[in-house]
């Protein structure tokens, strides 16, 4: 049986993902919720995304002077009470994502409360500390209608959420203003560099392989899907990727 609607956001502007990449995500999560739901795209540019994605202009900056708006920052705007009329469980997602699995998990792990990846380090980086308690905000999810509060620290502490030097990425603001969240389960949400890509240098010799039992991909940063399917040179030989055609069965509308 269909649970309860549930609510997708996502965001698009400026040149870098074209609307195939919105495409595709709406497309992908018809063929893995089982329940109905409503798809949210905030752009400013409307053209050629398919029937059935809701599109919504962005909000006004409310103070951010950081960078250009919009930015980053709107994943803390969308959190006000009444934002877009949504109402409930609300799931953002980045653009660059790719879905290999059922995604109602994601809906029915701890109901009514916030989610957010625990964000990846480098390997090496592993050896001598701990993850810190940083959240990624590729995939998080928040009630919408009874988030009110992190809107509001956003905006009262509006300058410290801008400075880096106290919160060095608006997912760090995040998860602070967050106050109470949880991570979702390491083996659904893994990321393309980390966990797909062997370390240097058996990059340069083996192929990058889909994790087992994951659910989302994550391409934060470089490489982009269509890269891993033909293939990445990076900057750096510890960047390369060698190609991963078996992406293309999962990224496509």
């Amino acid at each position: 049986m269909p649970g309860e609607p549930v609510n997708i956001i996502c965001m698009k502007w400026g040149t870098r993902y074209p609307s195939r990449y919105v495409n595709i995500l709406f497309r992908s999560i018809g063929r893995h919720l089982s329940r109905p739901f409503r798809f949210v795209c905030l752009t400013d540019d409307t053209a050629c995304l398919v029937e059935g994605i809701e599109t919504l202009p962005f909000p006004e900056n409310p103070g951010v002077t950081q960078a250009r708006w919009p930015n980053v920052f709107l994943k803390l705007v969308m959190t006000r009470d009444g934002f877009a009329n949504l109402a409930g469980p609300t799931l953002f997602l980045d653009l660059d994502l790719v879905i290999l699995d059922s995604i109602d998990c994601f809906f029915d792990y701890q109901p009514g409360k916030n989610c957010i990846i625990h964000n990846w380090i480098e390997r090496r980086k592993q050896i001598l500390r701990p993850r810190p308690d940083i959240g990624n905000s590729s995939i998080f999810r928040f009630e919408a209608g009874k988030s009110q509060y992190i809107y509001d620290t956003f905006l009262r502490e509006l300058d410290r959420a801008q400075d880096r030097s106290i919160f060095q990425t608006e997912q760090a603001f995040l998860t602070y203003a967050m106050k109470e969240r949880h991570w979702w389960p390491e083996e659904w949400v893994r990321s393309f560099k980390y966990n797909c890509r062997p370390p240097f240098p058996l990059n340069l010799v083996v192929a990058p392989k889909k994790p087992a039992g994951a659910k989302f991909l994550v391409f934060h940063g470089q490489p982009d899907p269509p890269d891993a399917i033909k293939g990445f040179p990076g900057k750096r030989l510890h960047h390369r990727a060698l190609p991963a055609p078996w992406v293309e069965d999962y990224w496509k509308e």
